[in-house]
């Protein structure tokens, strides 16, 4: 365990230094690390990791729902859904068309939709701070489809787990859907109405007795949501949007912060753990044509949102190549699958995936330039009006 930890500052080290996001190192470094490759296995057994990567993945979302608030969709009016919903659209549906192209199984294209379709809002913020773009006009619409996605997200998860489950007929894999969705509607209606009540319940000056009561509040819904058939990482995240709005909420972020990241690098460092690379070579043409998929998608929907938004090449080239990468929603399908027993080829194809997109997304943001020479304008053209005094 120690050595699973030094290795993930080791490669955190590394990655601030050649200017790469560590989620693919951590994952990277379980792989090198693991019992699938030749040299020092720090670990036999994945499964050894199994509690530590549950409680990185819970605190991983937990995070994000801290970080999201339900005003933010209010606020983003009707231009950020439809530009969200246009994201998804193209991106989804096409994962889904992919996965059945494949052939692997209706369960297994489900999950493929969901991995090619969803953007990880981790390495996407990475991307906004080390370019400098935080205050450009197009972020606003970025992080607005980062907010849609992440509201699909736990609609996605909550109807994908009775189907992952194996129910034994239509009638029971409805009666798990509608316990899952009663579920997550009450965890939403007191995210939405209960802020005063839960606000005064963690009302305290102690950071210690902060840290145990929001950790315990994160873990415990985690896994009562996942009693109800809901993934135990939408529980968390329902927590998150909880505190998130209440008066402690800006101390929880501060406070959750190194836990998130420590726990987090186990989640991604054990996933690599799992990972055969003799398996890769088995996939290599799917995920090449899958991320060649995921770059025209981006770039058509890059133009989508530049045209509600009247921007020029310039801001759609940051907003397709912005988006780009995938991480953390992407392994967390990656573990569902696994639990479930699917195509075993799944696993191969998700790190594989995740590792060239998560390398490529933020090489080829700072380079969106390039594609930007490409792209048309949108912006609303001025009239010119003609001077009397200088006609002639």
């Amino acid at each position: 365990m120690g050595g699973a930890f030094l290795a993930a500052a080791v490669l955190a080290r590394l990655g601030n230094r050649i200017g790469l996001p560590t989620i693919p190192l951590f994952i990277l470094g379980g792989i090198l690390l693991g019992p699938h490759t030749p040299g020092v296995v720090l670990l036999s057994d994945p499964h050894d990791l199994e509690m530590l990567s549950a409680l990185g993945l819970v605190l991983l979302l937990f995070y994000l729902g801290l970080e999201f608030h339900l005003d933010d969709l209010k606020a983003g009016g009707r231009r950020m859904a439809m530009a969200g919903g246009t994201y998804l659209a193209l991106n989804v549906g096409a994962g889904l068309g992919f996965g059945f192209a494949l052939g692997w199984g209706t369960s297994e294209a489900l999950v493929l939709a969901g991995v090619l379709g969803i953007s990880s809002s981790a390495i996407v913020t990475k991307v906004l701070v080390d370019t400098g773009r935080l205050g450009n006009p197009e972020t606003r619409p970025i992080l607005g489809i980062i907010v849609v996605e992440d509201i699909f997200l736990a609609l996605y998860l909550a109807a994908l787990q009775p189907i992952l489950s194996g129910a034994d007929s239509l009638s029971a894999a409805a009666l798990d859907a509608g316990k899952a969705f009663g579920f997550l509607l009450l965890l939403a209606l007191a995210a939405r109405f209960g802020t005063r009540i839960v606000s005064r319940l963690f009302a305290t000056r102690d950071d210690e007795l902060l840290v145990i009561s929001f950790l315990g509040a994160a873990v415990f819904v985690a896994g009562v949501s996942e009693w109800f058939g809901v993934a135990d990482a939408i529980g968390a995240f329902m927590v998150g949007l909880m505190l998130g709005s209440t008066a402690s909420g800006e101390r929880i972020r501060k406070l959750v912060h190194p836990l998130r990241d420590a726990f987090g690098a186990i989640f991604f460092f054990a996933f690599g753990l799992s990972i055969d690379p003799g398996d890769l070579p088995l996939v290599v043409w799917p995920v090449l044509a899958a991320v060649a998929l995921t770059l025209t998608m981006n770039v058509l929907a890059g133009i989508a949102a530049a045209r509600m938004y009247s921007f020029g090449p310039q801001p759609a080239a940051n907003i397709s190549t912005t988006l780009l990468a995938r991480g953390e929603f992407a392994l967390i399908l990656a573990t569902m699958a696994a639990g479930a027993a699917l195509d075993e080829r799944l696993s191969p194809f998700i790190a594989g995936y995740v590792l060239l997109l998560a390398v490529l997304g933020p090489l080829v943001a700072v380079r969106s330039p390039w594609l930007a020479r490409v792209l048309p304008d949108f912006r609303e053209k001025k009239t010119r009006t003609r001077d009397p005094e200088l006609v002639g």
